[in-house]
């Protein structure tokens, strides 16, 4: 008897676990993550083009981390006394010198906020398609979350903080800013996953741009179209706006790169920011 009540619990205990697996599936996270075995979505992405960058103002460092790993970032400081803070996230080829770039140029356009390109490859780069969907594969989700809470201690409580990222690091922009709380601004996505979970969506604490393509295959008009609904049902503001392009088409490396569209979607995106650090 005594076995049958050991055999008929361990029933209930995986019964209810494989419950729980299916369904809730996938995290948003985990979900782009997959893309990278998926050969044509790596077909997608060119090899970035060759760019020789010169740093201005910004600089690399580590912080320190709970799990003891430091992180790197790089940094790039406002001139002006501030508590404003854009934090940035790359692409699947991590954290590049057109990254830091574009970290340098928020800067200039901003001007009182620091900025800080979030490194969650812990220092890999790739500079092919192969390597790229190897790292991304390769991130761990506590890990990464680990680094943006090092990154928040790092710029303090008093910090009011906006995020911005693209491809891969527009999914980890959405991420960020739950994770950042009532510390949230802003947060703006280009082409990333955004979360799908409308109760982790309730806990938003700022409003949402979303840069999107029609012409993508995998965030494409339905997935949009989705989290349009589930922030409406989560009673949160999202301002989204589509272009008739392919994925990736504001990253100046990418070979299919649009400029005009790229110029406008920055030119939402800057206005977007500056209404929140008004």
């Amino acid at each position: 008897m005594k076995k049958m009540f050991v055999l008929v619990s361990v029933f209930i205990v995986i019964t209810a676990a494989d419950e729980k697996k299916s369904c809730c599936g996938p995290t948003a996270t985990a979900e782009f993550a997959a893309f990278g075995k998926d050969l044509a979505f790596v077909a997608l992405h060119e090899a970035p083009e060759p760019f020789n960058f010169k740093p201005a103002s910004g600089e690399m460092k580590k912080i320190k981390t709970s799990d003891s790993v430091d992180a790197n970032i790089y940094e790039v400081r406002s001139s002006e006394m501030t508590d404003n803070y854009l934090l940035v996230f790359h692409e699947w080829w991590g954290l590049n010198d057109y990254i830091k770039q574009e970290a340098e140029r928020w800067l200039i356009e901003l001007r009182n906020v620091n900025v800080i390109a979030v490194d969650l490859y812990d220092g890999k780069i790739a500079a092919v398609p192969d390597s790229a969907k190897k790292y991304v594969g390769e991130v761990n989700e506590e890990r990464a979350r680990t680094i943006i809470k090092a990154v928040n201690e790092y710029v303090g409580k008093e910090a009011k903080i906006a995020t911005l990222g693209w491809c891969f690091g527009g999914g980890w922009s959405m991420q960020s800013a739950l994770l950042l709380e009532k510390q949230a601004v802003g947060c703006v996505i280009y082409y990333g996953m955004p979360e799908k979970d409308v109760k982790k969506l309730k806990t938003l604490n700022c409003d949402v741009l979303g840069i999107f393509a029609t012409q993508d295959g995998y965030i494409n008009p339905a997935v949009v179209s989705q989290f349009q609904k589930s922030m409406k049902e989560a009673k949160k503001k999202l301002t989204v706006k589509n272009y008739d392009a392919v994925h990736a088409f504001a990253n100046p490396s990418n070979p299919k790169y649009d400029k005009e569209k790229s110029a406008d979607a920055h030119t939402l995106t800057s206005e977007f920011l500056r209404s929140k650090f008004k």
